[in-house]
């Protein structure tokens, strides 16, 4: 087996992407096309042997075998296949390889030109590639060590047996391509998985751009044939092999805060989830998470199960997927769900899907707001704390009021949460467009205190004359929106190509935050004892061109990070004791983190943060079943 791409033991290669109903056994499997040659059969049927019952088990006489495909190639056979594609990848071409649970798009990390061409072929500016890095040395970071300083926990983690990638900050001196994570010091870098990785990486002998081939937020593609018709103007060539993946599995994301890893996507590796629910259910139930980011979780007694990362749910492939991923997971644990869960936004595809669902197969349907799943994640990932201050940051959710939320304080635990804190909510004109378009919610703020700024070559007229007449425009406390406003004020940031791109760069241009960089924002109490801040104060300091950008994100990250502190302390004295909790995807942001856990404790708070679920929208599903508990388990 010796250069085998499909070699595996019984303690490693695929399964969630192969199998077809439980139990794992191989005629259950997508190889049960492969009949096993004799020397393979021995070993199979051998207790002794470490490839006993190793279900994906072949070589290169009885199993799945590489094809290389090219405009006037036409290659079959593992070795030739992999020479043609090294020979490829040395001219600058972009390669589709098919790997355990879909396809990537592979080409020269160090090549600036192929990057490029990917980026302008893919329709991708900005958003950053994953970058697959030789395995070399003892330790099988020899390579990496050489573009990257991952500290001893990303070190870990890299090496973990799951393979995610893992966000890294890059050597000063780095030869990776410049456009590989355009406006940002970090990589987010994975070593070979398969055995198919490892060979390509190492005859290579540097690194590559290893990104998913998908579409918009779809999930990656999976079949040879859907992939040579729909990334034909992207890639030169295709890597295929002949092994049915019948789901697909995308690379699983980890972020290091706090010397912990912190998933930001479940994925190979990783997903499906299986975790004890700190309650037992009397009857099945299905989330079935939000619109972005989306993933499902089925439970039913002690047990969940959370999805593989399904993707963002606004084209027809994702709700198909979607689909598909609700009946595997019902079919492979014999699972009927009784109750329906949802997001309480009506305009979200999961939420249309589970009520017509509910309705046509006769459940019942219940929906949870927003964020009170995200706080609720933290309750079933930390069950011992009986009461909660769970800070809810993001950009955008449907809130009990109607309005959209995303900067809360809630009080309580799962299903008797009381929204104790918030900030003072914007008008921003423009819908869903404000997300990709950080100048809208800079003028929200100016126009609120009438104050005169305008964003470099933007014509705001239209937009002014929609705002001053309410038209068009929704109102929301989500601090996502915030970042954005920061962003657009200091680096000039007016338009974005992904969804968080701001953010994520304002919290490149930071440096170490400290308590006197913050600048206290005023903090309403009503009559109701409901604190409300009021950020309009930034607006000022984070227009002013004559400090650095640097000390301004300093500023900014510091006053927002003292404000929830702040926040913490108003409800303390008015309410009593509680632990705190960091939900929602502003958490994702590593210098706030860090800095609001360190200032949070030193104020003798005790501070929990997602670690298994994702602080993001990818976690919604898995909340979604802790704060439905107690109005299902009344029936």
């Amino acid at each position: 087996r010796y250069r085998y791409p499909f070699i595996n033991c019984t303690q490693c290669g695929p399964r969630y992407t192969l199998i077809e109903k439980l139990p794992y056994d191989r005629p259950n499997t997508s190889m049960k096309t492969f009949p096993l040659c004799d020397p393979c059969n021995q070993q199979y049927r051998n207790p002794q042997d470490r490839r006993f019952h190793a279900q994906p088990l072949a070589c290169a006489d009885c199993g799945p075998v590489l094809s290389y495909r090219a405009q006037a190639q036409n290659i079959s056979g593992n070795e030739p296949a992999l020479t043609a594609a090294i020979a490829a990848l040395t001219e600058g071409k972009i390669l589709a390889v098919k790997g355990i649970g879909g396809y990537h798009l592979i080409c020269d990390a160090k090549n600036t030109q192929a990057v490029q061409t990917l980026r302008d072929r893919k329709n991708r500016p900005d958003k950053p590639f994953a970058v697959l890095f030789p395995w070399q040395g003892t330790d099988g970071l020899k390579n990496v060590l050489q573009y990257l300083r991952p500290d001893a926990s990303e070190a870990k983690q890299l090496r973990h047996p799951a393979r995610p990638i893992v966000l890294i900050k890059q050597h000063a001196d780095s030869t990776l391509a410049s456009n590989i994570s355009p406006g940002l010091n970090e990589v987010g870098a994975l070593l070979p998985y398969s055995p198919l990785h490892f060979l390509l990486s190492q005859d290579f002998d540097s690194p590559l751009v290893a990104t998913s081939a998908n579409f918009s937020g779809e999930p990656v593609i999976t079949d040879n044939d859907e992939a040579q018709q729909r990334l034909s103007k992207i890639a030169d060539a295709f890597v295929h092999h002949n092994r049915p993946i019948l789901r697909p599995a995308d690379d699983s994301v980890v972020r290091i805060i706090n010397h912990r890893p912190h998933y930001l996507r479940l994925g190979r590796g990783i997903a499906p989830t299986e975790l004890t629910l700190p309650f037992s259910l009397n009857q099945p139930v299905l989330a079935v998470g939000g619109h972005m980011k989306n993933n499902i979780a089925l439970a039913w007694n002690n047990r969940v199960v959370i999805s593989s990362h399904v993707g963002d749910l606004s084209s027809v492939r994702s709700m198909k997927i979607f689909e598909q991923v609700i009946a595997d997971l019902k079919q492979l644990y014999a699972i009927e769900p009784q109750h329906i869960v949802c997001d309480a936004h009506p305009d979200y595809a999961s939420h249309r899907w589970a009520k017509e669902y509910a309705g046509n197969h006769h459940k019942n349907c219940v929906e949870v707001f927003h964020h009170h799943a995200h706080a609720s994640t933290l309750c079933g990932e930390y069950p011992q704390p009986q009461r909660w201050l769970n800070f809810t940051w993001d950009g955008t959710g449907y809130g009990h009021d109607g309005q959209i939320w995303g900067g809360e304080a809630l009080l309580g635990n799962a299903g008797q949460w009381q929204r104790v804190a918030s900030f003072k909510p914007l008008r921003i004109v423009g819908g869903d467009k404000a997300s990709l378009q950080p100048w809208r919610s800079a003028m929200a703020l100016c126009w609120s205190e009438d104050y005169n700024w305008q964003p470099d070559g933007i014509n705001v007229e239209l937009a002014h004359q929609a705002w001053q007449k309410n038209l068009g425009c929704y109102q929301t406390s989500a601090v996502g929106r915030l970042f954005d406003a920061a962003a657009s004020f200091i680096m000039q940031k007016h338009t974005c190509s992904f969804d968080g791109q701001a953010p994520m760069q304002l919290e490149q241009i930071a440096s170490e935050l400290t308590a006197d960089h913050a600048i206290d924002l005023p903090i309403n109490n009503d009559s109701q004892n409901f604190f409300q801040t009021d950020s309009s104060t930034l607006i000022k300091l984070l227009a002013d061109n004559k400090q650095s950008a640097e000390k301004r994100s300093n500023i900014f990250h510091a006053s927002m990070a003292m404000n929830l502190v702040n926040q913490a302390e108003l409800v303390r004295q008015q309410h009593g004791k509680f632990v705190i909790g960091l939900s929602g995807g502003v958490f994702q942001n590593r210098k706030l983190t860090e800095f609001v856990i360190h200032q949070l404790k030193s104020k003798n708070f005790d501070v929990y943060s997602s670690n298994q679920i994702p602080c993001n929208d990818a976690g919604i599903s898995y909340g979604q079943i802790i704060e439905a508990y107690n109005y299902i388990n009344q029936d």
